[in-house]
């Protein structure tokens, strides 16, 4: 038996003369030294600026963090 070939769909996009634009979201950045002994509220300091935290990577040293936040750019 051989194999079947099943119809590949192809979508063709259509435009519609409705259609709009979404703007897109712009983002500022910023990074900061994240003591051990003090980050919940270092993180609530922040997040009450409207910073989002992203992420939290290591530092120079094993006792040092860093801090990586977002919030959406004000126009």
């Amino acid at each position: 038996m051989g194999r079947r070939r099943t119809p590949s769909l192809a979508v063709t996009p259509t435009r519609s003369k409705t259609a709009y634009r979404v703007p897109m979201e712009k983002w500022e950045y910023f990074t900061a030294p994240l003591l051990i002994h003090n980050t919940k509220q270092i993180l609530d300091t922040f997040g009450e600026d409207g910073w989002e935290l992203v992420t939290v990577l290591p530092g120079q040293n094993s006792e040092q963090l860093v801090a990586y936040f977002k919030r959406k750019k004000e126009s």
